[in-house]
């Protein structure tokens, strides 16, 4: 009798070790569905499927696989300590196929245990309108400094097809479309995209939207991509510290880097827990400074989160970093 108690338990912990297994993964995606609407043939177009390690394991995305070839993918991350971010970046292949298009995306996860999630893409891809280049690539550019960058834009069709406007979400980017030619139903307009200087800092990724006078399918969205990089990055982008004992400590190293020389007028945090030694010569003007932080365990236990403030010669602020730690 004990012995058919202790498999029955044992049988429902299985069960219920494989129904939290698919849960725990599905909650680290911020959403697991994407519709990507028109599509010019050859634009590029791509969206990255955020997830963000809540839990104290590690994570490790063993394999993702599409159900079709018109989507393909990339993981940009497949390792992620307690609260680190990465992506499943899914890219329509516009220069290979046409037409309605959708595919479902299966991640498979082996740590901290096995799971798959799925994920859903989906686009419809314009035989008529063609990109050159496929997107806006503004790449890397420093912040504070506006740039302009040109998309040629070609319609085959109706002879009367217009681009009435150009629509943008975000309030660092604009546009303005010129008509550059037009004979026997084949339109071509210069589209120029203006990011002002003061975009933030970091990856930025929106989307355009022209509307037109076409009938069934107004608008045509046209990626902008650009990198605005500050006057200093900090590395990590958070610091986990780990799991420790109280009273046990535990170093790691973060690193200032800046597009000029710079001093560290001060580095700390709100808490009394993490320690921040300023090697030899770090008040000296360069341009990567390395900065260990020590942690040590309270007699208390729990999770510990501050937030560490930097503080430089060049005036500029610098992103603050967040810090974590696990005392057991």
């Amino acid at each position: 009798m004990v012995r058919a108690l202790s498999l029955a338990c044992l049988l429902c912990t299985l069960l219920g070790s494989t129904a939290s297994g698919q849960t725990w993964a599905e909650k680290m995606f911020q959403e697991r569905q994407h519709d990507f609407g028109d599509i010019a043939r050859g634009a590029k177009a791509e969206w990255r499927f955020e997830l963000t390690n809540l839990y104290t394991e590690d994570v490790h995305v063993a394999a993702v696989r599409s159900s079709c070839g018109c989507t393909s993918l990339r993981i940009e991350k497949d390792s992620l300590k307690t609260h680190e971010t990465g992506a499943i970046v899914a890219t329509i292949n516009t220069d290979r196929f046409l037409g309605q298009k959708g595919a479902t995306v299966t991640v498979t996860f082996d740590k901290p245990s096995f799971a798959t999630v799925q994920l859903h893409t989906r686009a419809y891809i314009r035989s008529d309108v063609v990109f050159q280049p496929g997107s806006v690539q503004i790449g890397a550019v420093a912040q504070g400094t506006p740039v302009d960058s040109e998309v040629e834009v070609a319609y085959a069709g109706r002879p009367d097809w217009q681009v009435l406007e150009v629509v943008s979400g975000s309030p660092h980017l604009s546009a303005t479309v010129k008509e550059m030619a037009r004979a026997g139903g084949q339109v071509r307009y210069q589209l120029r995209v203006h990011l002002d200087g003061s975009a933030p800092a970091g990856y930025l990724q929106e989307h355009l939207v022209l509307r037109t006078n076409d009938r069934n399918r107004t608008e045509v969205p046209v990626l902008v991509e650009a990198r605005v990089e500050p006057p200093i990055v900090i590395s990590p982008a958070s610091l986990f510290m780990g799991a420790v004992e109280p009273g046990q400590s535990v170093t790691k190293t973060i690193v200032l880097r800046g597009s000029a020389p710079f001093r560290v007028l001060s580095i700390g945090c709100n808490g009394g827990s993490f320690r921040f030694d300023m090697p030899a010569g770090e008040s000296e003007a360069k341009m990567i400074h390395v900065i260990p932080v020590t942690f040590t365990g309270s007699q208390t236990g729990g999770r510990w989160e501050q937030t560490i403030h930097v503080e430089t010669d060049l005036g500029s602020p610098v992103p603050d970093l967040p810090a974590y730690a696990i005392v057991q």
